[in-house]
Parts: structure tokens; C-alpha cells; sequence
């Protein structure tokens, strides 16, 4: 189970209203995402419409605790987005869970910043096991190591989410880090 699912049920649980938010659904489609050239870079840069969820959703429903917006969504492997409706009503605290979250532009919004540590080698386990991108193991394994490893790395420099967070999770099967 995933530690966001973990952390809104032990909230719900004390009777918090939750908006859990993943900013997967925020991808761009794979055309805009993956790049032939400097992989990394651009899926550092384009992966997720990060300022179109902040406005539309994020924002709105921080400012109001209200939201009701029909926005594009996709998963990893879809060709076209889907309409998506975010519907909020009286939110305590929005949980929102994604990569790149920690750049600049956007950790001030947070009031609680938390950072859940994982290794390369960890992450790579678990994104072979549930088929990352609808990959096969083998393609899994060349897209972690050529683009979301690299990405990520650029993330950790660039942003430096660590020192940015409140608080950090271990979430980790394997004692080597990054």
C-alpha cells in the first residue's frame, strides 16, 4: 500500500476531510513528455502540467476549501486525456503526492512539506513489479535508468527537496541510497 493511502486513512480515521490529490493525473501526454533529445531535462521540465493543477485545483481549493473543476487527466500509457472532475467540498487538508513537487516555484504553497526517501535501486523494484508505463521489466528498467533516475537526479540538485522538507519518510527495502 502506499504511504499517501496510509497517511489519509490514519487522518480520516480522527475525522479530517481529505482532498487526495496525485499529480499523476497532471501528466502531459507521452509526445509532450519524452523527448529525443536530453531526456531527463525535458521530462524534468514537461512531465506534469504543474501550473495548470496549481490554479485550477490546488490553489483554489487552499484559498477556499471548495472546489468542483472538470480538468484533463491520463495515465501513464494513455494516448489522449480523459475529463477528470475534482469535486471538494469543506477540505481540512489537501494530501498531494507526485514527483518534482519541491521545485521552488511551487513548495510555498505547502504548509507541511514531506519528502519520502527511496532509493533508485528500491524504486526501480517496485515500478518493474506494477508494470511502470505498461512496460515489460527489461523496458522498465532502460527508461528508469535513461530518463526518471536522471530526472530525478536533476530534481535533487536543482531543488534540493530534502533540505526543503519538514518532514522525511525512509521509505526504503535496501540500506544503499541514491
Amino acid at each position: 500500500m502506499h504511504l499517501e493511502r496510509r497517511i489519509a486513512e490514519s487522518l480520516q480515521k480522527r475525522g479530517i476531510k481529505l482532498a487526495v490529490i496525485s499529480a499523476d493525473g497532471w501528466l502531459n501526454l507521452a509526445h509532450i513528455r519524452f523527448h529525443q533529445q536530453d531526456l531527463a531535462k525535458h521530462f524534468y521540465e514537461s512531465a506534469i502540467r504543474f501550473d495548470e493543477m496549481f490554479e485550477r485545483v490546488i490553489l483554489p481549493l487552499r484559498g477556499t476549501r471548495n472546489v468542483n473543476v472538470e480538468a484533463d487527466f491520463t495515465e501513464e500509457t494513455a494516448m489522449t486525456f480523459r475529463k477528470h472532475r475534482y469535486a471538494f467540498r469543506n477540505i481540512d487538508i489537501i494530501l498531494l503526492e507526485g514527483i518534482f513537487l519541491f521545485k521552488p516555484m511551487y513548495r510555498d504553497h505547502f504548509d507541511l512539506k514531506v519528502w519520502i526517501d527511496c532509493s533508485f535501486a528500491t524504486a526501480l523494484r517496485r515500478a518493474m513489479a506494477r508494470g511502470q508505463e505498461g512496460l515489460p521489466p527489461q523496458e522498465a528498467k532502460r527508461a528508469f535508468e535513461t530518463i526518471y533516475f536522471p530526472a530525478q537526479r536533476i530534481h535533487l540538485a536543482r531543488d534540493n527537496p530534502r533540505k526543503a522538507a519538514d518532514i522525511i519518510f525512509t521509505n526504503d527495502t535496501c540500506s544503499r541510497h541514491r
